[in-house]
């Protein structure tokens, strides 16, 4: 593992939050919010300013490390293929959930994640409305971490009856026919929801707030600091197939449970692979 300056991450989201986001949240310009791909897939100019601020804190920090970030990829797709050889590269999304930060909705989050040769070691994600960020490197578990300093050890809940389970399932990337008969077998689940925000959704799964988190869509900037934080908390995460999700995956979904057994059962009565 790469000597990290976690401090060093942690406070370039924080500082990229005061100075870029924060004060566009709810006052965001005619010209300030444009669509990407689709209605649902915005980009505004807190993201763009967010980003170019904490790539110069990285790059001076960390001068060798491959930058990979949401908006800098939208310019530049070549940059993403080049994640899964980098010896070292840093995966930033500067702002998760843009959808509701563009429609003055306070949930969403700013994600970093540092990748070595093709492995996750450490993940942040900090919440510029609560002023905190849960935090985890491979090894040493999953910390919710205070400004004032605090650190609170994280976990996820105990496995419950498939009747009683809560959780995220985001059917928005699965095809129509597959997505009809997903939405019935979710029928059996207590409840499920999404946020249409991957920084919070991780959050509520390592604070024990939900049973489980399902994902089709895996771009690296949404969740690989997440999965680490939810692995790190003691999670089972595995794609849909049950396979290693890797920097490199940018499909082939996620489904992450607080055990084994859970995403085992999860798995084969709601998610199974069509």
């Amino acid at each position: 593992m790469p000597d990290l300056d976690i401090a060093m991450l942690a406070n370039a989201l924080q500082e990229a939050a005061a100075v870029e986001i924060l004060p566009r949240f709810r006052n965001l310009g005619d010209g300030d919010v444009r669509i990407k791909t689709e209605a649902i897939d915005l980009v505004t100019e807190a993201d763009e300013a967010a980003e170019r601020l904490i790539r110069a804190r990285i790059e001076a920090a960390m001068p060798d490390a491959l930058f990979v970030g949401e908006e800098s990829v939208a310019a530049d797709p070549d940059l993403l293929p080049k994640l899964a050889d980098a010896d070292l590269a840093v995966v930033v999304d500067p702002i998760d959930g843009t959808f509701n930060f563009a429609a003055g909705l306070p949930l969403f989050g700013v994600m970093a994640s540092v990748v070595s040769k093709g492995e996750v070691v450490a993940g942040i994600i900090y919440d510029p409305m609560g002023n905190d960020w849960v935090i985890a490197e491979k090894g040493s578990g999953t910390w919710l971490c205070g400004p004032d300093g605090s650190q609170t050890q994280m976990g996820v809940a105990p496995g419950v009856p498939l009747a009683d389970m809560v959780g995220i399932a985001n059917a928005s990337y699965v095809p129509i026919e597959e997505r009809r008969g997903l939405l019935t077998r979710l029928a059996e689940v207590r409840l499920f929801t999404t946020y249409r925000c991957a920084a919070h959704e991780y959050r509520m799964f390592v604070g024990g707030h939900v049973h489980f988190l399902m994902y089709r869509k895996l771009m690296p900037w949404d969740h690989l600091a997440g999965a680490l934080i939810a692995a790190e908390a003691g999670a089972h995460v595995a794609r849909l197939d049950g396979s290693t999700y890797l920097p490199s995956h940018v499909d082939g979904g996620l489904l992450v449970a607080p055990d084994k057994a859970s995403w085992e059962m999860l798995s084969r009565e709601v998610f199974r692979p069509a």
